[in-house]
């Protein structure tokens, strides 16, 4: 046999050959330094037979798919390790019964059938034995088994092991990976790749947590133990890895929402139901105000719509369709049946065609702070990022096919100016498109309408410049789409908001225009959303920010601080002059000390703190101390107003 080396060369094996016996064929040095290999496009480790004519490149731990060997053989050592702990404390190794341990995203887990509870207080006891196996540099060995001898293996031993073979296709290769000899080692069912050995294992890696797993995400099915962990190739990565999940902790928006009065979660209400305090919910009026006035500025307008409509609406928007599981369940009113609204569109597209249009009404902008209800599993709730109630900023465009390049580039515009007022930078667009080879039941097939849709986002994006990758599949049942894409406190990409491009659902509603000819034509419809839904951006500035917000946005801008009760109407003076101002102030009047209020307003995150004295009152001025500002200062009451009012107003 032979395999093609990436120069192009042919390098002559014997058959049977492993990525081993490739690399010591090239030379000593590569063969030492060797962890694995890709052939024909995919990872194989050093010990699995290496088809003939393969496309070969031999990897070594400077190449990226280190990380995705190493995190896997880890799995096995951890499963090691939890299985010597409990031989340790009287039971059988086959008694600690073993599910799955795959890679995930920086890490690793396995699933575990353990006789007992595994603790929190195991974990650091699971990963010293881990941390030994790793230094004893066990070699791994890689075996196959019929079918017949691989189930005879966990026979009346391992249920999850004997369910894995027996859903095998007939005919699959069925392989093992051995670390350390038969007596002292370690077995698994496992299509691997892996490392030559334990010690080819960097040492950056820990234990993060324990969490409950049914097998094969089957409610019905047993409960299982999941250990994660994390690893990375040096000490550096693992440290910023934990400094980010503390720093994500800690800009969680769940917690700073508790933490600041911002917003609750009530199980009387529901679940994925979030309610709005009251300086939550002044801040979320505030970026309602902010795109009202920024949308009128670009020729939107302003429609209101029911929250609940008739089946037939949705099913000819197709939503019925195509999205019947992500809605509520309906909810029969003489003899018919209506649902919650999941989108803004279809009932945006009865507006349009409430009357006339000819092209002299095109674009069309329809706006609207829109409320939609969404059946999200419980399982993937998470506060105001994934809910089941939230408000879109939602918007329509009605426009000739024309238009259409020229009105998506306004849109992509009006997504750099919002962005760029809230300090948002790292931002890129993701140009999601159809895949009608492997989900033609979603697509359908591929016409005009797509082609001309694709073809008009790319002109709007390449007339703007803006930065976009592309995502096959990731577009809706009526067209491409250019999400938003930005990165969380964790790094992770995420979708925070959308502009997607409709050639399809105007023709379901038979909406028309009157063109320069006189002739019928069908609209193109641009469904916009600049914020996304206001909920999650909030959730997502208020970690982006820390909760630090800018001081238009804040809903007490400043806490007054009087030094003593004698200074307390002074306080109230400054207080009131300030909200003539429209200006929001509280005085602190507690009978605590100077310093307890101090740190307190520092605690809620206010943006000023005024403290106020004998000096300051004769004066008519005040004490200023700013947030993550060392140096004090003293301004009269109409300084410090002037100052405040130039802020909020340039929403700086």
């Amino acid at each position: 046999m032979n395999a093609v080396l990436p120069d192009g060369r042919n390098l002559e094996l014997t058959p049977g050959a492993t990525a081993a016996d490739a690399a010591r064929a090239i030379g000593p040095g590569l063969a030492k330094a060797a962890i694995g290999a890709i052939a024909n496009g995919e990872l194989y480790d050093l010990l699995r037979p290496l088809p003939d004519g393969a496309e070969l490149r031999i990897l070594t731990e400077k190449d990226p798919e280190y990380a995705q060997l190493f995190r896997h053989t880890l799995a096995h050592v951890m499963a090691q390790a939890v299985r010597e702990l409990y031989t340790e404390r009287g039971f059988a190794p086959e008694q600690v019964r073993l599910a799955i341990g795959p890679v995930i995203e920086n890490g690793f887990y396995y699933d575990i059938d353990a006789p007992e509870p595994i603790r929190e207080e195991d974990l650091p006891l699971v990963e010293e034995k881990m941390r030994q196996i790793v230094a004893a540099n066990l070699p791994l060995k890689r075996f196959v088994l019929s079918r017949e001898e691989a189930l005879r293996r966990f026979e009346g031993l391992d249920p999850y092991k004997t369910e894995l073979i027996q859903d095998l296709p007939v005919g699959e290769e069925i392989s093992f990976y051995q670390q350390g000899d038969e007596r002292f080692g370690f077995t698994d069912l496992c299509r691997g790749p892996h490392l030559p050995s334990t010690g080819r294992i960097p040492p950056h890696f820990k234990l993060t947590s324990l969490a409950g797993a049914y097998w094969r995400g089957d409610s019905s099915r047993p409960m299982l133990q999941r250990i994660y962990g994390i690893a990375f190739r040096s000490r550096e990565e693992l440290d910023n890895y934990l400094w980010q999940q503390e720093e994500a902790r800690r800009r969680d928006h769940r917690k700073l929402g508790a933490e600041l009065d911002l917003f609750t979660i009530a199980e009387e209400v529901g679940k994925g139901l979030p309610l709005w305090l009251p300086r939550g919910a002044f801040i979320r009026r505030q970026l309602e105000n902010y795109m009202y006035e920024k949308e009128q500025e670009h020729g939107y307008q302003y429609v209101y719509t029911p929250h609940i409509a008739n089946a037939r609406l949705y099913y000819t928007s197709g939503h019925l369709p195509y999205y019947a599981e992500d809605m509520y369940a309906p909810i029969e009113i003489e003899g018919e049946e209506y649902y919650l609204k999941p989108m803004n569109c279809p009932h945006h597209h009865l507006i349009y065609k409430a009357r006339p249009k000819s092209y002299r009404d095109l674009p069309l902008r329809l706006c609207e702070f829109g409320t939609l209800y969404r059946f999200e599993l419980s399982g993937t709730l998470t506060g105001l990022t994934r809910a089941r109630g939230f408000t879109q900023n939602d918007a329509h465009i009605y426009c000739s096919r024309r238009q259409v390049t020229d009105e998506f580039i306004k849109v992509i515009q009006l997504f750099d100016e919002v962005y760029r007022d809230f300090g948002i930078s790292d931002y890129w667009f993701r140009l999601s498109l159809p895949d009608f080879e492997h989900n033609p039941e979603k697509f359908g097939v591929e016409n005009d309408n797509w082609r001309d849709a694709i073809a008009a986002i790319r002109a709007a994006l390449e007339q703007t410049g803006a930065k976009y990758v592309e995502g096959i599949g990731e577009a809706t049942f009526y067209g491409p789409k250019l999400d938003v894409q930005i990165r969380s406190v964790l790094g992770k990409e995420d979708t925070i908001a959308t502009n997607q491009l409709d050639f399809i659902v105007p023709e379901r509603f038979g909406l028309e225009f009157t063109n320069e000819r006189g002739e019928k034509e069908t609209p193109v419809c641009i469904h916009r959303a600049i914020m996304g839904s206001f909920d999650r951006f909030f959730a997502f500035y208020l970690e982006h920010t820390a909760g630090d917000f800018p001081l238009w946005l804040s809903p007490i801008q400043a806490v007054i601080v009087p030094i003593s009760d004698r200074h307390l109407e002074y306080a109230n003076q400054v207080a009131a002059e300030m909200r003539k101002n429209k200006l929001r102030a509280e005085v602190d009047s507690r009978p605590e000390r100077m310093n307890a209020k101090i740190r307190d307003a520092e605690l809620q995150k206010i943006p000023l703190v005024l403290v106020l004295g004998d000096k300051e009152a004769e004066a008519g001025a005040v004490n200023v101390r700013e947030r993550h500002v060392k140096e004090q200062r003293t301004l009269s009451v109409g300084e410090l107003i002037g100052e405040m009012k130039g802020r909020v107003n340039s929403r700086k």
